[in-house]
């Protein structure tokens, strides 16, 4: 059977275990994709995303090939159910970072191979797999842990946050009025397991003894016309050495990058040693292997 990632919880709680426990795995990865293709669609500029993904498909055997948004044109040249169909021709897995969350959903119904979020406006699965993989590595088992957001309740914010409840941790999110998580989230958040699933604006509150504190930028690739609007909405929620001290004392730092320094994250915490963001980072190569493995696995050798 296909199966999809185009969000993380496409899989259910002990699929996600079973996917964090292959990406932690240190033995060499199996060549699952020997023979076989992965076109990578980014519609959207990557750094790591993209490094981290083409190393992922080569230590797994495979050929990667990364296409720019003129070399597709999804939605000009052709609709997105047509660009799946060709590149199905030729891949065993299609991996796409995109503005429209609805464009992975059309391409994943139009063929019968795995289809992978890079990225959307909605989602970022692998950045939360990234993130649960640094936290376990910090902190050990995941179950009762709890994770504070600070900033805008993003597509990054969601992904960890679905993942974060699927692991048993619980959830705080500090948020500006207008940029937090709606009450059909956070209800989800608690159906899938957090034991606490809560939203406030005061960030000392919500950051208070918290394990984990993450943050974002307040305006993400596409909303830098917003800039002037934000920063002063945001500019109360930056992560400093202040608001750290209001966390647990063996607590850690995530963003997922770029960073803008001196925006929602200061100097000091960034490059301080509560800061686990360059492991984070790191983890993006492991999270993309696993997932892609786990994929191949139940699509095609287990078919």
């Amino acid at each position: 059977m296909t199966r999809h990632l185009l969000d993380i919880d496409d899989l259910t709680a002990p699929e996600l275990a079973e996917v964090l426990d292959r990406c932690a795995d240190p033995s060499p990865p199996p060549p699952v994709l020997a023979g076989r293709g992965v076109a990578l669609i980014f519609e959207k500029p990557s750094n790591r995303t993209r490094n981290s993904t083409e190393m992922a498909v080569v230590q797994l055997g495979g050929h990667p090939i990364s296409l720019k948004p003129d070399e597709v044109d999804i939605g000009g040249r052709e609709s997105a159910e047509d660009v799946a169909r060709t590149l199905a021709c030729y891949h065993s897995v299609i991996a796409a970072r995109v503005f429209d969350h609805s464009i992975l959903e059309r391409m994943a119904a139009a063929v019968d191979i795995p289809v992978v979020n890079l990225l959307s406006d909605h989602s970022h699965p692998l950045q939360a797999l990234a993130d649960l993989l640094t936290i376990r590595a910090e902190l050990g088992d995941l179950a009762r842990r709890t994770v504070t957001w600070v900033g805008d309740y993003s597509n990054v914010a969601r992904s960890l946050g679905l993942a974060a409840s699927m692991s048993g941790m619980g959830l705080r999110f500090a948020c500006p009025p207008g940029y937090d998580p709606p009450p059909e989230d956070l209800a989800r958040f608690g159906d899938l397991g957090a034991p606490v699933a809560d939203a406030d604006p005061d960030p000392k509150a919500m950051v208070d003894g918290a394990d984990v504190v993450v943050t974002d930028a307040w305006y993400s690739m596409g909303q830098e016309a917003e800039r002037a609007v934000r920063k002063p909405i945001f500019e109360p929620y930056r992560v400093d050495a202040g608001l750290m001290s209001a966390a647990a004392p063996n607590a850690i730092f995530l963003h997922c990058l770029p960073a803008h320094r001196g925006e929602e994250v200061t100097d000091d915490v960034l490059d301080g040693p509560q800061s686990r963001v360059w492991p984070e980072a790191t983890n993006r190569l492991p999270a993309a292997r696993g997932a892609l493995e786990w994929l191949v696995r139940r699509t095609w050798t287990e078919a």
